[in-house]
Protein backbone atom coordinates (compact mmCIF):
# COMPACT_ATOMS: atom_id res chain seq x y z
CA UNK A 1 0.00 0.00 0.00
CA UNK A 2 1.20 3.50 -0.85
CA UNK A 3 0.60 5.85 2.12
CA UNK A 4 -1.33 9.00 1.26
CA UNK A 5 -1.20 12.36 3.07
CA UNK A 6 -4.22 13.99 4.78
CA UNK A 7 -6.55 15.68 2.30
CA UNK A 8 -5.31 13.58 -0.62
CA UNK A 9 -7.42 14.35 -3.72
CA UNK A 10 -10.01 16.24 -1.70
CA UNK A 11 -11.27 18.85 -4.17
CA UNK A 12 -13.26 21.72 -2.62
CA UNK A 13 -16.23 23.09 -4.61
CA UNK A 14 -14.50 26.46 -5.03
CA UNK A 15 -10.88 26.40 -6.16
CA UNK A 16 -8.54 28.65 -8.14
CA UNK A 17 -5.49 26.97 -9.62
CA UNK A 18 -3.43 30.17 -9.62
CA UNK A 19 -4.14 30.81 -5.95
CA UNK A 20 -3.33 27.19 -5.13
CA UNK A 21 0.11 27.45 -6.77
CA UNK A 22 1.05 31.09 -6.11
CA UNK A 23 -0.79 32.26 -2.98
CA UNK A 24 -1.32 29.17 -0.83
CA UNK A 25 2.44 28.48 -0.43
CA UNK A 26 2.82 31.94 1.15
CA UNK A 27 0.25 31.08 3.82
CA UNK A 28 2.46 28.08 4.65
CA UNK A 29 5.45 30.35 5.28
CA UNK A 30 7.29 29.54 2.07
CA UNK A 31 7.65 33.12 0.82
CA UNK A 32 11.46 33.19 0.98
CA UNK A 33 11.86 29.81 -0.74
CA UNK A 34 13.00 29.68 -4.38
CA UNK A 35 10.24 29.35 -6.95
CA UNK A 36 11.91 29.60 -10.37
CA UNK A 37 15.52 29.12 -11.48
CA UNK A 38 16.92 29.92 -14.90
CA UNK A 39 20.27 30.88 -16.35
CA UNK A 40 21.07 34.22 -14.78
CA UNK A 41 18.04 34.51 -12.55
CA UNK A 42 16.01 33.36 -9.55
CA UNK A 43 12.58 34.28 -8.21
CA UNK A 44 11.46 33.57 -4.67
CA UNK A 45 7.84 32.71 -3.88
CA UNK A 46 7.21 36.28 -2.71
CA UNK A 47 8.76 37.72 -5.87
CA UNK A 48 6.78 35.37 -8.09
CA UNK A 49 3.53 36.41 -6.39
CA UNK A 50 4.33 40.09 -6.93
CA UNK A 51 5.09 39.59 -10.63
CA UNK A 52 2.02 37.42 -11.20
CA UNK A 53 -0.31 39.95 -9.60
CA UNK A 54 1.24 42.87 -11.51
CA UNK A 55 0.84 40.89 -14.72
CA UNK A 56 -2.77 40.01 -13.85
CA UNK A 57 -3.59 43.70 -13.53
CA UNK A 58 -1.91 44.34 -16.88
CA UNK A 59 -3.89 41.55 -18.54
CA UNK A 60 -7.08 43.04 -17.13
CA UNK A 61 -6.18 46.34 -18.78
CA UNK A 62 -5.97 44.47 -22.11
CA UNK A 63 -9.49 43.13 -21.59
CA UNK A 64 -8.56 39.69 -20.26
CA UNK A 65 -10.89 38.70 -17.45
CA UNK A 66 -12.71 35.68 -16.08
CA UNK A 67 -13.42 33.26 -18.94
CA UNK A 68 -11.40 35.19 -21.57
CA UNK A 69 -9.26 32.89 -23.78
CA UNK A 70 -5.77 34.02 -24.78
CA UNK A 71 -2.76 32.30 -26.37
CA UNK A 72 0.67 31.65 -24.89
CA UNK A 73 3.43 30.46 -27.21
CA UNK A 74 7.14 30.14 -26.54
CA UNK A 75 9.83 28.31 -24.63
CA UNK A 76 9.86 27.95 -20.84
CA UNK A 77 10.78 31.44 -19.68
CA UNK A 78 9.89 33.37 -16.51
CA UNK A 79 7.73 35.70 -18.62
CA UNK A 80 5.64 32.84 -20.01
CA UNK A 81 5.24 31.32 -16.54
CA UNK A 82 4.12 34.63 -15.04
CA UNK A 83 1.66 35.27 -17.90
CA UNK A 84 0.17 31.79 -17.46
CA UNK A 85 -0.20 31.97 -13.68
CA UNK A 86 -1.66 35.48 -13.91
CA UNK A 87 -4.39 34.21 -16.24
CA UNK A 88 -5.20 31.38 -13.84
CA UNK A 89 -5.63 33.83 -10.95
CA UNK A 90 -7.99 35.95 -13.06
CA UNK A 91 -10.06 32.91 -13.96
CA UNK A 92 -9.21 33.54 -17.62
CA UNK A 93 -8.49 30.71 -20.07
CA UNK A 94 -4.81 30.59 -21.13
CA UNK A 95 -4.21 28.32 -24.12
CA UNK A 96 -0.69 26.88 -24.26
CA UNK A 97 0.47 26.29 -27.83
CA UNK A 98 3.61 24.47 -28.92
CA UNK A 99 6.05 26.75 -30.72
CA UNK A 100 6.76 24.14 -33.41
CA UNK A 101 3.23 24.00 -34.79
CA UNK A 102 2.83 25.48 -38.28
CA UNK A 103 0.55 28.17 -39.77
CA UNK A 104 -2.28 25.78 -40.69
CA UNK A 105 -2.39 24.31 -37.17
CA UNK A 106 -2.13 27.76 -35.60
CA UNK A 107 -5.00 29.10 -37.69
CA UNK A 108 -7.16 26.24 -36.42
CA UNK A 109 -6.09 26.80 -32.81
CA UNK A 110 -6.71 30.56 -32.86
CA UNK A 111 -10.19 29.94 -34.24
CA UNK A 112 -10.93 27.06 -31.89
CA UNK A 113 -9.72 28.93 -28.80
CA UNK A 114 -11.40 32.17 -29.94
CA UNK A 115 -8.34 34.02 -28.73
CA UNK A 116 -8.02 37.68 -29.67
CA UNK A 117 -4.78 38.23 -27.74
CA UNK A 118 -1.56 36.21 -27.95
CA UNK A 119 1.52 36.51 -25.78
CA UNK A 120 4.37 35.02 -27.76
CA UNK A 121 8.16 34.69 -27.81
CA UNK A 122 9.94 36.26 -30.77
CA UNK A 123 11.18 32.93 -32.13
CA UNK A 124 7.58 31.71 -32.40
CA UNK A 125 5.88 34.95 -33.45
CA UNK A 126 6.13 35.03 -37.24
CA UNK A 127 3.33 32.52 -38.03
CA UNK A 128 1.00 34.51 -35.79
CA UNK A 129 2.03 37.73 -37.53
CA UNK A 130 1.21 36.16 -40.88
CA UNK A 131 -2.17 35.02 -39.59
CA UNK A 132 -2.87 38.47 -38.20
CA UNK A 133 -2.05 40.12 -41.53
CA UNK A 134 -4.18 37.65 -43.48
CA UNK A 135 -7.19 37.25 -41.20
CA UNK A 136 -6.95 39.98 -38.57
CA UNK A 137 -6.54 37.50 -35.70
CA UNK A 138 -5.25 37.47 -33.10
CA UNK A 139 -6.19 41.12 -32.62
CA UNK A 140 -3.24 41.91 -30.32
CA UNK A 141 0.26 40.46 -30.13
CA UNK A 142 2.37 40.87 -27.00
CA UNK A 143 6.07 40.01 -27.35
CA UNK A 144 7.33 38.19 -24.28
CA UNK A 145 11.05 38.60 -24.85
CA UNK A 146 11.85 41.10 -27.62
CA UNK A 147 11.24 44.57 -28.98
CA UNK A 148 7.78 44.50 -30.58
CA UNK A 149 7.12 45.38 -34.20
CA UNK A 150 4.81 48.31 -34.99
CA UNK A 151 1.30 47.56 -33.80
CA UNK A 152 2.53 45.05 -31.18
CA UNK A 153 3.11 45.42 -27.45
CA UNK A 154 6.09 44.61 -25.25
CA UNK A 155 5.42 42.35 -22.29
CA UNK A 156 7.17 44.82 -20.00
CA UNK A 157 4.72 47.55 -21.00
CA UNK A 158 1.79 45.31 -20.10
CA UNK A 159 2.97 44.88 -16.51
CA UNK A 160 1.17 47.07 -14.01
CA UNK A 161 3.30 48.90 -11.47
CA UNK A 162 1.00 47.76 -8.66
CA UNK A 163 2.49 44.60 -7.13
CA UNK A 164 0.21 44.42 -4.10
CA UNK A 165 -1.56 41.09 -3.51
CA UNK A 166 -4.52 40.58 -5.83
CA UNK A 167 -7.41 38.37 -4.78
CA UNK A 168 -7.89 35.42 -7.10
CA UNK A 169 -11.18 34.98 -8.92
CA UNK A 170 -13.66 32.86 -6.97
CA UNK A 171 -13.71 30.10 -9.59
CA UNK A 172 -15.49 26.80 -9.22
CA UNK A 173 -13.35 23.67 -9.11
CA UNK A 174 -15.00 22.40 -12.30
CA UNK A 175 -14.71 25.74 -14.11
CA UNK A 176 -12.36 25.81 -17.17
CA UNK A 177 -8.83 26.82 -16.13
CA UNK A 178 -6.60 26.31 -19.18
CA UNK A 179 -6.34 24.77 -22.63
CA UNK A 180 -3.65 22.57 -24.13
CA UNK A 181 -3.55 21.44 -27.73
CA UNK A 182 -2.36 18.10 -29.02
CA UNK A 183 0.58 18.05 -31.41
CA UNK A 184 -1.67 17.46 -34.42
CA UNK A 185 0.12 14.34 -35.66
CA UNK A 186 -3.20 12.58 -36.38
CA UNK A 187 -5.09 15.57 -37.75
CA UNK A 188 -5.77 19.13 -36.60
CA UNK A 189 -4.91 19.72 -32.93
CA UNK A 190 -7.61 19.07 -30.34
CA UNK A 191 -8.23 21.66 -27.65
CA UNK A 192 -8.27 19.89 -24.27
CA UNK A 193 -10.00 21.85 -21.52
CA UNK A 194 -8.94 21.24 -17.92
CA UNK A 195 -10.68 22.58 -14.83
CA UNK A 196 -9.19 24.23 -11.76
CA UNK A 197 -9.74 20.93 -9.94
CA UNK A 198 -6.92 19.39 -12.01
CA UNK A 199 -4.22 20.90 -9.81
CA UNK A 200 -5.51 18.88 -6.82
CA UNK A 201 -7.09 15.80 -8.40
CA UNK A 202 -4.06 15.07 -10.62
CA UNK A 203 -1.54 17.29 -8.86
CA UNK A 204 -1.79 15.17 -5.72
CA UNK A 205 -0.87 12.13 -7.84
CA UNK A 206 2.18 13.83 -9.31
CA UNK A 207 3.36 15.04 -5.92
CA UNK A 208 2.79 11.61 -4.33
CA UNK A 209 4.87 9.70 -6.87
CA UNK A 210 7.65 12.30 -7.11
CA UNK A 211 8.19 12.52 -3.34
CA UNK A 212 9.49 16.11 -3.62
CA UNK A 213 11.57 17.74 -0.90
CA UNK A 214 11.97 21.51 -0.32
CA UNK A 215 15.51 21.22 -1.72
CA UNK A 216 14.40 19.69 -5.01
CA UNK A 217 14.87 21.66 -8.20
CA UNK A 218 12.78 20.14 -10.96
CA UNK A 219 13.34 20.48 -14.68
CA UNK A 220 11.19 19.27 -17.58
CA UNK A 221 12.80 19.26 -21.02
CA UNK A 222 9.55 19.85 -22.92
CA UNK A 223 7.71 23.13 -23.41
CA UNK A 224 4.91 23.77 -20.93
CA UNK A 225 2.48 23.36 -23.83
CA UNK A 226 3.21 19.64 -23.27
CA UNK A 227 0.93 18.94 -20.30
CA UNK A 228 3.33 16.50 -18.66
CA UNK A 229 5.97 19.23 -18.52
CA UNK A 230 3.41 21.76 -17.27
CA UNK A 231 2.34 19.58 -14.36
CA UNK A 232 5.54 17.80 -13.39
CA UNK A 233 7.94 20.59 -14.31
CA UNK A 234 6.08 23.62 -12.95
CA UNK A 235 2.75 23.45 -11.14
CA UNK A 236 3.22 20.40 -8.96
CA UNK A 237 6.70 21.17 -7.60
CA UNK A 238 5.62 24.74 -6.84
CA UNK A 239 2.54 23.49 -5.02
CA UNK A 240 4.56 20.88 -3.09
CA UNK A 241 7.25 23.26 -1.84
CA UNK A 242 9.98 22.42 -4.35
CA UNK A 243 11.15 24.78 -7.12
CA UNK A 244 11.15 24.71 -10.92
CA UNK A 245 14.18 25.09 -13.17
CA UNK A 246 13.60 26.49 -16.66
CA UNK A 247 15.42 25.28 -19.77
CA UNK A 248 16.04 27.95 -22.37
CA UNK A 249 16.40 26.88 -26.00
CA UNK A 250 16.38 23.42 -27.55
CA UNK A 251 16.53 20.29 -25.39
CA UNK A 252 19.76 18.85 -26.78
CA UNK A 253 21.58 16.41 -24.49
CA UNK A 254 24.40 18.87 -23.93
CA UNK A 255 22.06 21.80 -23.21
CA UNK A 256 19.96 19.82 -20.75
CA UNK A 257 22.88 18.33 -18.85
CA UNK A 258 24.70 21.68 -18.73
CA UNK A 259 21.56 23.38 -17.40
CA UNK A 260 21.01 20.64 -14.84
CA UNK A 261 24.58 21.04 -13.61
CA UNK A 262 24.51 24.84 -13.55
CA UNK A 263 21.12 25.15 -11.82
CA UNK A 264 21.55 22.23 -9.43
CA UNK A 265 18.61 20.23 -10.80
CA UNK A 266 17.73 17.18 -8.71
CA UNK A 267 14.69 15.74 -10.55
CA UNK A 268 14.43 15.48 -14.34
CA UNK A 269 11.40 14.84 -16.56
CA UNK A 270 11.91 13.97 -20.22
CA UNK A 271 11.11 11.50 -23.00
CA UNK A 272 12.87 8.27 -24.07
CA UNK A 273 14.47 9.91 -27.11
CA UNK A 274 16.37 12.30 -24.85
CA UNK A 275 17.80 9.51 -22.68
CA UNK A 276 18.83 7.49 -25.73
CA UNK A 277 20.57 10.50 -27.28
CA UNK A 278 22.50 11.06 -24.06
CA UNK A 279 23.64 7.44 -24.00
CA UNK A 280 24.86 7.76 -27.58
CA UNK A 281 27.47 10.30 -26.42
CA UNK A 282 30.75 8.55 -25.57
CA UNK A 283 31.83 8.82 -21.93
CA UNK A 284 29.06 11.37 -21.25
CA UNK A 285 28.56 10.24 -17.66
CA UNK A 286 32.02 11.59 -16.75
CA UNK A 287 31.66 14.94 -18.51
CA UNK A 288 29.27 16.51 -16.00
CA UNK A 289 30.80 15.88 -12.56
CA UNK A 290 28.63 18.52 -10.88
CA UNK A 291 25.28 16.84 -11.55
CA UNK A 292 23.04 16.60 -8.47
CA UNK A 293 20.29 14.56 -10.10
CA UNK A 294 18.74 11.95 -7.82
CA UNK A 295 16.38 10.40 -10.38
CA UNK A 296 14.83 10.88 -13.81
CA UNK A 297 11.38 10.27 -15.29
CA UNK A 298 10.31 9.17 -18.75
CA UNK A 299 6.99 9.30 -20.59
CA UNK A 300 5.52 9.59 -24.08
CA UNK A 301 6.51 6.15 -25.36
CA UNK A 302 8.26 3.06 -23.92
CA UNK A 303 11.76 3.69 -22.60
CA UNK A 304 12.90 0.08 -22.96
CA UNK A 305 14.59 -2.16 -20.41
CA UNK A 306 17.92 -1.95 -22.22
CA UNK A 307 17.94 1.86 -22.08
CA UNK A 308 17.09 1.83 -18.37
CA UNK A 309 19.80 -0.71 -17.51
CA UNK A 310 22.49 1.10 -19.46
CA UNK A 311 21.51 4.41 -17.85
CA UNK A 312 21.55 2.90 -14.36
CA UNK A 313 24.95 1.32 -14.99
CA UNK A 314 26.51 4.51 -16.37
CA UNK A 315 24.89 7.25 -14.26
CA UNK A 316 23.98 5.38 -11.08
CA UNK A 317 20.43 6.69 -10.68
CA UNK A 318 17.02 5.46 -11.76
CA UNK A 319 14.65 6.48 -14.52
CA UNK A 320 11.00 5.95 -13.61
CA UNK A 321 8.55 5.36 -16.44
CA UNK A 322 4.98 6.51 -16.11
CA UNK A 323 1.97 6.66 -18.39
CA UNK A 324 -0.15 9.71 -19.06
CA UNK A 325 -2.51 11.25 -21.58
CA UNK A 326 -3.29 14.92 -22.19
CA UNK A 327 -6.89 14.36 -21.13
CA UNK A 328 -5.77 13.47 -17.59
CA UNK A 329 -2.01 13.40 -17.20
CA UNK A 330 -0.15 10.95 -14.98
CA UNK A 331 -2.21 7.74 -14.73
CA UNK A 332 0.32 5.28 -13.30
CA UNK A 333 2.51 5.56 -10.21
CA UNK A 334 6.19 4.78 -10.67
CA UNK A 335 8.67 6.74 -8.58
CA UNK A 336 10.56 6.75 -5.30
CA UNK A 337 7.44 5.58 -3.41
CA UNK A 338 7.00 2.46 -5.60
CA UNK A 339 9.59 -0.34 -6.07
CA UNK A 340 10.90 0.00 -9.60
CA UNK A 341 10.30 -2.69 -12.22
CA UNK A 342 12.28 -1.89 -15.39
CA UNK A 343 10.03 -1.80 -18.43
CA UNK A 344 6.88 -1.35 -16.35
CA UNK A 345 4.69 1.75 -16.16
CA UNK A 346 4.16 1.33 -12.43
CA UNK A 347 0.94 0.68 -10.52
CA UNK A 348 -2.41 2.41 -10.07
CA UNK A 349 -2.49 5.36 -7.68
CA UNK A 350 -4.42 5.02 -4.42
CA UNK A 351 -8.02 6.01 -4.99
CA UNK A 352 -7.78 5.91 -8.80
CA UNK A 353 -9.95 3.25 -10.44
CA UNK A 354 -7.63 2.09 -13.24
CA UNK A 355 -8.46 -1.25 -14.86
CA UNK A 356 -7.53 -3.47 -17.81
CA UNK A 357 -10.77 -4.37 -19.63
CA UNK A 358 -11.66 -6.45 -22.67
CA UNK A 359 -13.77 -5.04 -25.55
CA UNK A 360 -16.90 -5.95 -23.58
CA UNK A 361 -15.66 -3.93 -20.56
CA UNK A 362 -14.99 -7.04 -18.50
CA UNK A 363 -11.81 -7.27 -16.38
CA UNK A 364 -9.10 -9.49 -17.86
CA UNK A 365 -6.95 -11.85 -15.76
CA UNK A 366 -3.37 -10.96 -14.76
CA UNK A 367 -0.91 -10.78 -17.68
CA UNK A 368 -3.73 -10.76 -20.25
CA UNK A 369 -3.86 -7.90 -22.72
CA UNK A 370 -6.71 -5.39 -22.64
CA UNK A 371 -7.64 -1.72 -22.81
CA UNK A 372 -6.43 0.67 -20.14
CA UNK A 373 -9.60 2.13 -18.61
CA UNK A 374 -10.27 4.84 -16.02
CA UNK A 375 -13.53 5.42 -14.19
CA UNK A 376 -15.33 8.21 -16.04
CA UNK A 377 -16.23 10.05 -12.83
CA UNK A 378 -12.60 10.61 -11.79
CA UNK A 379 -12.17 14.33 -10.93
CA UNK A 380 -8.79 14.47 -12.68
CA UNK A 381 -10.33 14.00 -16.11
CA UNK A 382 -10.57 16.87 -18.57
CA UNK A 383 -13.79 18.83 -18.94
CA UNK A 384 -14.03 18.23 -22.67
CA UNK A 385 -12.65 19.04 -26.10
CA UNK A 386 -13.08 22.69 -27.06
CA UNK A 387 -16.13 22.95 -29.35
CA UNK A 388 -16.20 19.19 -30.00
CA UNK A 389 -18.69 17.44 -27.75
CA UNK A 390 -19.04 14.42 -30.02
CA UNK A 391 -15.33 13.62 -29.88
CA UNK A 392 -15.49 13.88 -26.09
CA UNK A 393 -18.42 11.45 -25.94
CA UNK A 394 -16.56 8.90 -28.08
CA UNK A 395 -13.81 8.63 -25.44
CA UNK A 396 -16.24 7.14 -22.90
CA UNK A 397 -17.84 3.67 -22.89
CA UNK A 398 -20.08 2.26 -20.18
CA UNK A 399 -18.79 4.57 -17.48
CA UNK A 400 -15.11 4.21 -18.44
CA UNK A 401 -12.68 6.59 -20.12
CA UNK A 402 -10.52 4.71 -22.66
CA UNK A 403 -7.66 6.59 -24.35
CA UNK A 404 -7.03 3.69 -26.79
CA UNK A 405 -3.92 2.07 -25.31
CA UNK A 406 -3.51 -1.66 -24.81
CA UNK A 407 -1.72 -2.82 -21.69
CA UNK A 408 -1.44 -5.80 -19.40
CA UNK A 409 -1.18 -5.90 -15.62
CA UNK A 410 0.80 -8.51 -13.74
CA UNK A 411 -0.29 -10.24 -10.53
CA UNK A 412 1.28 -7.45 -8.43
CA UNK A 413 -0.64 -4.72 -10.25
CA UNK A 414 2.21 -3.35 -12.38
CA UNK A 415 1.11 -2.17 -15.82
CA UNK A 416 3.05 -3.05 -18.97
CA UNK A 417 2.56 -1.18 -22.22
CA UNK A 418 1.55 -3.14 -25.33
CA UNK A 419 0.68 -0.44 -27.85
CA UNK A 420 -1.88 2.03 -29.09
CA UNK A 421 -4.96 0.54 -30.68
CA UNK A 422 -4.42 2.53 -33.86
CA UNK A 423 -0.75 1.41 -34.12
CA UNK A 424 -1.58 -2.30 -34.36
CA UNK A 425 -1.68 -3.93 -37.78
CA UNK A 426 -2.17 -7.43 -39.20
CA UNK A 427 0.59 -9.50 -40.80
CA UNK A 428 -0.10 -13.07 -41.91
CA UNK A 429 -3.45 -12.73 -40.15
CA UNK A 430 -1.78 -12.05 -36.79
CA UNK A 431 -1.98 -8.81 -34.79
CA UNK A 432 1.38 -7.04 -34.55
CA UNK A 433 2.29 -4.44 -31.92
CA UNK A 434 5.14 -2.25 -33.22
CA UNK A 435 6.19 -1.30 -29.68
CA UNK A 436 7.02 -4.92 -28.83
CA UNK A 437 9.33 -5.35 -31.84
CA UNK A 438 10.92 -1.95 -31.26
CA UNK A 439 11.67 -2.85 -27.65
CA UNK A 440 13.28 -6.12 -28.75
CA UNK A 441 15.43 -4.30 -31.32
CA UNK A 442 16.61 -1.75 -28.76
CA UNK A 443 17.81 -4.56 -26.50
CA UNK A 444 20.43 -5.38 -29.14
CA UNK A 445 23.79 -3.70 -28.66
CA UNK A 446 24.03 -1.94 -32.06
CA UNK A 447 20.57 -0.32 -31.90
CA UNK A 448 20.00 3.13 -30.41
CA UNK A 449 16.46 3.73 -31.65
CA UNK A 450 13.93 1.83 -33.76
CA UNK A 451 10.56 2.26 -35.43
CA UNK A 452 8.45 -0.53 -36.93
CA UNK A 453 5.88 0.05 -39.69
CA UNK A 454 3.59 -2.02 -41.92
CA UNK A 455 4.25 -2.21 -45.66
CA UNK A 456 1.28 -3.42 -47.77
CA UNK A 457 1.88 -6.87 -49.24
CA UNK A 458 -0.69 -8.69 -51.41
CA UNK A 459 0.31 -12.13 -50.09
CA UNK A 460 0.39 -11.53 -46.32
CA UNK A 461 -1.56 -8.31 -45.85
CA UNK A 462 1.32 -6.32 -44.41
CA UNK A 463 5.02 -7.00 -44.29
CA UNK A 464 6.90 -5.82 -41.21
CA UNK A 465 9.78 -3.42 -41.77
CA UNK A 466 11.99 -1.65 -39.25
CA UNK A 467 13.89 1.63 -39.38
CA UNK A 468 16.90 1.67 -37.09
CA UNK A 469 19.40 4.25 -35.83
CA UNK A 470 22.72 2.67 -34.90
CA UNK A 471 24.98 3.52 -32.00
CA UNK A 472 28.42 4.97 -32.58
CA UNK A 473 30.89 2.29 -33.62
CA UNK A 474 28.47 0.41 -35.89
CA UNK A 475 28.18 0.87 -39.63
CA UNK A 476 25.10 0.16 -41.78
CA UNK A 477 25.59 -3.00 -43.81
CA UNK A 478 23.42 -5.82 -45.21
CA UNK A 479 25.29 -8.28 -43.00
CA UNK A 480 24.45 -6.28 -39.86
CA UNK A 481 20.78 -6.20 -40.86
CA UNK A 482 20.79 -9.99 -41.13
CA UNK A 483 22.56 -10.32 -37.79
CA UNK A 484 19.89 -8.17 -36.15
CA UNK A 485 17.11 -10.23 -37.72
CA UNK A 486 18.78 -13.43 -36.52
CA UNK A 487 19.10 -12.06 -33.00
CA UNK A 488 15.41 -11.13 -32.99
CA UNK A 489 14.38 -14.69 -33.83
CA UNK A 490 15.69 -15.73 -30.41
CA UNK A 491 13.61 -13.03 -28.69
CA UNK A 492 10.23 -12.77 -30.43
CA UNK A 493 7.92 -14.94 -32.51
CA UNK A 494 9.25 -15.63 -36.02
CA UNK A 495 6.27 -13.96 -37.71
CA UNK A 496 7.14 -10.70 -35.89
CA UNK A 497 10.71 -10.50 -37.21
CA UNK A 498 10.94 -7.63 -39.73
CA UNK A 499 11.26 -8.61 -43.36
CA UNK A 500 13.68 -5.74 -43.86
CA UNK A 501 15.71 -3.45 -41.63
CA UNK A 502 16.54 0.01 -42.95
CA UNK A 503 19.30 2.10 -41.41
CA UNK A 504 18.79 5.82 -40.82
CA UNK A 505 20.82 8.67 -39.37
CA UNK A 506 17.79 9.79 -37.38
CA UNK A 507 14.08 9.06 -37.00
CA UNK A 508 11.32 11.67 -37.32
CA UNK A 509 9.92 12.94 -34.01
CA UNK A 510 6.91 14.98 -32.97
CA UNK A 511 7.20 18.24 -31.08
CA UNK A 512 6.80 16.19 -27.89
CA UNK A 513 9.66 13.83 -28.77
CA UNK A 514 7.64 10.79 -29.86
CA UNK A 515 8.78 8.79 -32.89
CA UNK A 516 6.46 9.50 -35.83
CA UNK A 517 5.88 6.09 -37.38
CA UNK A 518 3.42 7.59 -39.86
CA UNK A 519 6.20 9.61 -41.45
CA UNK A 520 7.98 6.34 -42.27
CA UNK A 521 5.04 4.66 -44.00
CA UNK A 522 5.52 4.04 -47.73
CA UNK A 523 3.78 6.59 -49.93
CA UNK A 524 0.85 5.34 -51.98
Amino acid sequence: MIPVPPGYRCVPPQLNMGAEVVDRPLTLGWGARPALWWDGGLLTRDELRARVDACARGLQALGIERGTPYLLRGSNTPELVVAFLAGLKLGALPALVNSQLGPRELAHIVGNAEAEIALVAEHAAEPLRQLRRAQGVPRRLVLLDATPAPGELAFASVQDQDTRPLAAAATRADEPAFLVYTSGTTGLPKGIVHGHRWVVAVGDLGVLRADYTPDDRVLATGEFSFISALGHGLLWPLRAGASAALLGGRATPEAVLTTCQRLGVTVLFSVPTFYRKVLALPDVERQYPGLRLRYGNSTGEPLGVATYREWRARFGWDIYEYYGVSEFQVLTCHGPVVPLRPGSLGVAFPGVALRVLDPSLRPVPPDAEGYLSLRADDPGLFLGYRHDVERWRRMFRGGWFQPGDRVRADADGYFWYVGRDDDFFKSRGMAVAPAEIEAALMELAPVLEAAVVPVPDAAIGNAIEAHVVLRDGYQPAPQLAEELRAALRARIAPYKVPRAIHFADALPHSAQGKVLRRALLPRA
